[in-house]
Parts: structure tokens; C-alpha cells; sequence
């Protein structure tokens, strides 16, 4: 038996998501900024409740803005100290999420943090074109605070 014409294209749509996504977990991990900016779109459907105690929590909408998020995450961490993990990888179709775990210890407090978060990413013609992000923002909170 053949698989369908739709579902051939379901599983190259997927495999494009997967790949987009990896492509981006890969530059995070390697603090290219540059090649994140070349993964979003230029206008980004991005969700994270701001958080006015967080300096790299707050809202973003272009590509530049969206890949400066690590940035500003290693400047107000501590690198060393700094953790993720994916621990699920689902994909279907256009949308991928990710179950992480984060910890690490922010440079102006000394306080550290961790928690679980899920990431959920849409890809669209090659670009990430959603970011809505669900954390454990009290703990982060907590650690920004003097």
C-alpha cells in the first residue's frame, strides 16, 4: 500500500517544520544571532507575557527583535550557569512544540532559577512565523529581583 498524495505532502510539511526548528535549536545552542534572524520571518506572531522584573522577557515582532531575545538572555545570565533541555519534540504539519526545562543564575542578582516551559512554533515557507512561549516566569521573576 501507497501512502496518499495528502498524506506525502502532510509528512514533507512536517519534515520542513522539524527541520526549520532543529535549524533553530541548533543556532540557540551556538549563539549564532545572526543565523536566528535569518529563521524568522519579518513579522513574528510572538507570545510571552511581559514581565517588567525580566529584562529579556518582554514582547518582540521582527526578526531582529526575536533573535535578540538570546542575546539579551546571555547578557543578563550567567553563561556557565545557564541550562536547557528539550525533553519532547512533537510536530505536525506547520506546528512544532517543545517541553524544555531552563535553569540558570542571573549576573545582577546572584539568585538563581529553573522551571519547565513549553515552546510552540509555527513554520511557514521555511520561516518561523509564531512564538508563544509558556514558563515558569515567577521563578525568573524572582531571580531578577535584588
Amino acid at each position: 500500500m501507497t501512502a496518499t498524495p495528502t498524506a506525502n505532502i502532510a509528512r514533507s510539511v512536517a519534515g520542513d517544520t522539524r527541520a526549520v526548528v532543529q535549524e533553530f535549536l541548533a543556532a540557540r545552542l551556538a549563539g549564532d544571532t545572526e543565523r536566528l534572524v535569518t529563521l524568522f520571518a519579518d513579522q513574528v506572531d510572538w507570545m510571552l507575557a511581559d514581565n517588567p522584573a525580566v529584562p529579556w522577557i518582554r514582547q518582540r515582532s521582527t526578526a531582529a527583535e526575536c533573535a535578540a531575545q538570546f542575546t539579551e538572555l546571555m547578557e543578563h545570565t550567567v553563561p556557565e550557569d545557564t541550562r536547557a533541555s528539550v525533553d519532547t519534540f512533537l510536530v505536525d504539519g506547520t506546528d512544532a512544540v517543545l517541553m524544555e526545562h531552563v535553569s540558570g543564575t542571573v549576573h545582577a542578582t546572584g539568585k538563581s532559577f529553573e522551571g519547565l516551559f513549553a515552546l510552540h512554533l509555527t513554520v511557514k515557507n521555511g520561516w518561523i512565523t509564531r512564538h508563544r512561549l509558556c514558563e515558569n516566569s515567577l521563578s525568573i521573576a524572582q531571580a531578577c529581583t535584588p
